[in-house]
């Protein structure tokens, strides 16, 4: 029999109402003759909820005892849609992560999943149920609860989808499927019919929040089929997956953006080969990621580094670089905040030149300043202020003909 798996987000199972719209949803799946695996998140904002009583508490609580606490939401939610579809009449049975087989690296509050079991998954499927797996979370080999960060509950549905070879994943979410950028920020955003995984995963990467970057790796690496849908509307979504039709030639696909972003510059550095390896490995080796770099060398033996981050973890790498100035022998640090990254993506950039350039002009011309840039084959990022990002995605948007299309009657 083939089988599908489902997730569902914290919105999606965000009452008890809409985890009785979640059931009907699956019941729908199963009595087309599928079996049905379940991934479900927290219940809307409990996951933040826990996070803050943690930190009412405690001013820094133990990443262990954290992940005790926010696996909890999970399970809530698990419950209760098996409870629903059991009162509807269909055998459901809930599972843990650890329950499920799923094994992840000792990483508390980021771990990836290392491998899984479907012993225990495959038995409850050939007895007949619909199983209902709490995403977000997997046991070390200590036997210890660890959770996948943000956005792990996708990342659980995937490789369930993976490892149980599954038809297709469908991931529900609170919109139709993936769009040109967010609908929510410009009224014109055109939902696309399809979308490879390497747009998909530079969309995710870059500040598109419909599905987690990890999820997508996941997915192209063991092609998986995803699909984006709505958990509410009863329509198609987006398929991702390994070749897609240009649909009316896109050579830009996308638009992604995010906010809360700092630049860093390390200036005074020694201008030898092995500055950037030392100064990003120490960073690294904290967990600290940053995206665009630039190296400004002045000739005189120094070089200044300059590098954005996520804004939540400036005062993380500043401590960092303070405590390893020694090694590094830098002359001082400066950083700017209040910034945002707005990107374009496409796999038709690839055989088109000049996008870069097109996009350089349209936010030159709409008065919006650049301060960092980075390319791939499918993507050109910018940095820019803050309060620019809007009208820099909205001119974007419009400038490469991303626009909803509208039938004309006649």
């Amino acid at each position: 029999m083939a089988l599908i798996v489902q997730k569902y987000g914290g919105t999606s199972v965000g009452s008890i109402e809409r985890i009785q719209n979640v059931a009907n949803r699956v019941i729908d799946t199963y009595n087309q003759g599928k079996d049905v695996v379940v991934v479900v998140s927290a219940m809307g904002k409990s996951t933040d909820h826990l996070i803050q009583m943690a930190n009412d508490i405690s001013d820094n609580p133990s990443k262990r005892e954290l992940d005790m606490l926010v696996s909890t939401g999970e399970q809530v939610s698990m419950s209760l849609l098996a409870m629903a579809l059991q009162q509807k009449g269909y055998q459901s049975v809930s599972l843990t992560g650890w329950q499920a087989g799923i094994k992840t690296e000792a990483a508390h509050g980021n771990a990836r999943i290392l491998d899984i079991n479907n012993k225990r998954i495959n038995g409850h499927l050939a007895e007949g149920n619909i199983v209902i797996v709490a995403g977000f979370q997997g046991l070390t080999d200590e036997e210890e609860i660890a959770t996948l960060g943000r956005g792990g509950s996708d990342t659980t549905a995937v490789a369930l989808a993976a490892s149980l070879k599954a038809e297709k994943c469908e991931i529900y979410t609170d919109v139709t499927g993936v769009y040109t950028t967010d609908p929510r920020v410009v009224g014109g955003a055109r939902k696309l019919e399809s979308i490879s995984y390497d747009e998909m995963l530079e969309m995710a990467n870059l500040g598109a929040g419909v599905l987690h970057p990890r999820s997508v790796e996941f997915a192209k690496n063991y092609n998986v089929k995803l699909e984006v849908r709505s958990s509410i509307e009863k329509e198609t979504g987006t398929m991702i997956e390994e070749e897609v039709s240009m649909e009316g030639n896109l050579t830009v696909r996308g638009i992604a953006f995010e906010s809360n972003v700092t630049k860093v510059t390390v200036h005074g550095l020694q201008d030898d080969i092995n500055t950037l390896a030392k100064l990003f490995t120490i960073l690294s080796d904290q967990k600290i990621n940053v995206d665009i770099i630039i190296q400004n060398t002045n000739g005189k033996e120094a070089t200044d580094i300059s590098f954005s981050l996520d804004s939540e973890v400036l005062n993380q790498a500043l401590e960092v670089l303070s405590e390893y100035q020694p090694e590094l022998n830098y002359d001082h640090i400066t950083y700017e905040g209040d910034l945002a990254k707005v990107s374009i993506v496409g796999s038709g950039m690839i055989s088109n030149p000049g996008v870069a350039a097109k996009m350089f002009n349209v936010l030159s011309s709409n008065g919006i300043k650049i301060k960092m840039v980075s390319t791939s084959e499918i993507k050109v990022s910018t940095i820019v202020s803050s309060t620019t990002m809007i009208s820099a995605v909205e001119c974007l948007h419009e400038a490469f003909e991303l626009e909803e299309r509208k039938t004309v009657e006649v």
